[in-house]
């Protein structure tokens, strides 16, 4: 594999081939690697069952792959004090039956922090998320989106150098993903790094420098999100018209399509070789009042389907090993082809 090339800060997480393959037949992941740089927000995107769950917990130490490693700051994760990491795993993790700011200061008390210092901070992370009332009750008597947040708060109440989030929105509402987004930036403003998985892709677009797109177990596509959105070569315009959602004139505009139509603005795809000033030329030939005009770039959910070919939603299914493919050399799309990894810098 080639040297990975310099970069502004050194990979703080660097995930260099990693395989997993369970009962000799099916291949969990496919040779994955990443490099993640110190500081800044980075999402894995996939559906459910593409691997993403899987390269966490081995970046976290609990699984051990059957090829390749994972390092941080050049040590084996294996190796580093459990501190260093701040996690929320997909499934719930509290106790049920155990009141809320009693596990807060439990769990932080793991990691060493001061019973005294981790009940002044969980009632501060309470607070910020509206959620003072539920310290004294038991987890089960919470609801999924709130049991969500206070796995959230144990996974950062210990201050760790970075946290690996699994699906952290799932469960929230509008308002409380809101408030998480907020907690992200703050977080990497304090210069922590967020590594995160969902297959919500608006969200990722939203909050992240870079993304990794995975399916069936091997990364498709990664980098920066302008570079992911650009990856594909296509291109679109967003265009609103006054009293004509329809866009009716669009049809003598070869090699164009609307991919998204609304009543206040569409998106219209364009083929290779069609200016997107022609779309607008039709318009004004026909007469209609153009209240809005932007070209732009794919969202990250077009991307998605392109590589991956189905919604984020749909589960992947893995599929079994091919004795006759080395899984080192499975197609993989990269945007930085010098490398063997993904640099998401």
């Amino acid at each position: 594999m080639s040297a990975l090339p310099k970069a502004a800060t050194a990979p703080l997480l660097d995930v260099n081939g990693i395989e997993v393959i369970y009962n000799h037949v099916i291949l969990v992941l496919k040779g994955v690697s990443l490099a993640v740089p110190e500081g800044g927000i980075v999402a894995l995107l996939g559906a459910n069952g593409a691997g993403k769950t899987t390269t966490m917990r081995i970046a976290l130490g609990v699984l051990e792959p059957d090829a390749g490693r994972v390092t941080w700051r050049g040590v084996e994760s294996h190796r580093l004090p459990r501190s260093t990491w701040g996690y929320l795993p997909e499934e719930r993790g509290l106790y049920p039956r155990m009141r809320v700011l009693e596990q807060l200061v439990f769990f932080a008390g793991l990691h060493g922090v001061p019973a005294g210092r981790a009940k002044r901070e969980a009632m501060a992370w309470l607070h910020r998320f509206r959620a003072e009332d539920l310290a004294g009750r038991k987890a089960e008597q919470l609801s999924k989106g709130n049991q969500q947040k206070i796995q959230f708060i144990a996974a950062v109440l210990h201050d760790p150098a970075a946290l690996l989030l699994d699906e952290p929105f799932t469960g929230l509402d509008p308002v409380n993903v809101m408030l998480l987004r907020e907690a992200f930036l703050e977080l990497r403003d304090r210069g922590r790094t967020v590594v995160f998985s969902t297959h919500q892709m608006e969200v990722a677009e939203a909050l992240c420098e870079s993304v990794a797109i995975v399916d069936r177990g091997r990364m498709v596509v990664g980098g920066p999100v302008r570079d992911v959105r650009r990856s594909t070569g296509r291109r679109q315009v967003r265009i609103s018209v006054a009293d004509d959602h329809r866009l009716g004139w669009l049809a003598g505009v070869p090699g164009t399509r609307i991919i998204q139509a609304g009543m206040d603005r569409s998106s219209v795809e364009l083929d290779a070789g069609v200016e997107p000033e022609a779309v607008l030329a039709a318009a004004v030939a026909a007469g209609a009042r153009v209240l809005h005009f932007e070209v732009a770039d794919p969202s990250l959910e077009q991307v998605f389907i392109d590589f991956v070919g189905h919604p984020a939603d749909e589960v992947a299914h893995l599929a079994p090993v091919d004795p006759d493919q080395d899984p080192q050399v499975l197609p993989v799309r990269r945007l930085d082809r010098r490398v063997g990894r993904f640099l998401l810098s």
